[in-house]
């Protein structure tokens, strides 16, 4: 019932006023039959550009992370974010008071059947994104991330392998955002992933949270490269433009992770280094292994 009442708040996303970030620009457009909305940086960044997907939470849409999707095409990424079926914000369909497929307290229902629309979504964007006169010029298809918030954390993590059937080819980086993980906690199969992945968690998310970190949870689980962030007094819509308090922090590891390894550049060192909002940083990766806690 908490969850339920608190995805009503994310209703209200879709009327906020969206201040782009400097140099990037936001877009709505039909691709592989959905809308979608597109972040990009302003016309003068040479093309063709590394591309990021964003699944969003359940009853989210596209645009409730405006604050993260316009930092990361500002930093030189395409950001494509459609609106899944159980969108309920920002033109969505879907109704606050819509059920889940499966509820979300019975991790052991859920199988690759659960929320497939979300991944067959995804896998049509990823298609069109190659196949589409207008955006093959735009995008570089061989640098793909994806990223996803709570259901949309779900989503992306079972895009890159931990439901084996829903495998992605060509994914560079997995970024799950106190993702709904349970299922494959429960199951065991986040080892079939086969991206470098980074979990956020937030001390004050104590629904999701726990699954990230707790011993053979979610990070103990994954293969390296892997990557485990919890930011202080953050909680589970820290990831959406509802809560700013850590945002800043979420801009720079999220920008960090895919720089390194969807664009392919050399590794930032906050990648190895806990601020000031990060109460424990995890990671196993070529940059070597620790576990940095405050």
């Amino acid at each position: 019932m908490l969850v339920r009442l608190l995805h009503v708040v994310l209703c209200l996303i879709g009327a906020m006023a969206c201040i782009p970030a400097a140099g990037a620009r936001e877009d709505n457009a039909t691709l592989a039959g959905l809308q979608v909305t597109v972040w990009s940086p302003d016309r003068n960044t040479p093309a063709p550009l590394p591309v990021i997907i964003f699944s969003h939470g359940f009853h989210g849409c596209a645009v409730q992370s405006r604050f993260l999707t316009n930092a990361l095409a500002a930093a030189g990424y395409v950001v494509v974010a459609p609106n899944h079926r159980d969108a309920a914000c920002s033109g969505g369909s879907a109704r606050w008071t819509d059920r889940p497929e499966e509820r979300f307290g019975d991790p052991a229902a859920w199988t690759e059947t659960t929320f497939r629309d979300r991944a067959d979504d995804i896998r049509r964007l990823v298609a069109a994104l190659k196949t589409d006169g207008s955006w093959r010029a735009r995008v570089d298809n061989s640098r793909l991330g994806l990223m996803g918030h709570s259901l949309g954390g779900y989503t992306v993590l079972g895009l890159g392998g931990a439901w084996p059937g829903w495998k992605l080819q060509g994914v560079r980086a997995v970024l799950a955002m106190s993702p709904y993980a349970l299922p494959f906690t429960q199951r065991r199969t986040l080892r079939g992933l086969a991206a470098p992945v980074m979990y956020q968690g937030g001390t004050r998310d104590i629904f999701l949270t726990p699954a990230l970190r707790e011993p053979i949870g979610g990070y103990d689980q994954s293969p390296a490269p892997r990557y485990y962030v919890e930011f202080d007094r953050a909680g589970h819509f820290a990831w959406t433009d509802l809560q700013s308090g850590s945002h800043a922090a979420i801009i720079n590891y999220s920008g960090a992770f895919m720089d390194r390894y969807v664009k392919g550049g050399p590794a930032s060192p906050i990648l190895t280094q806990a601020s000031p909002d990060v109460v424990i940083l995890r990671y196993s990766s070529e940059l070597g292994a620790a576990s940095i806690q405050r």
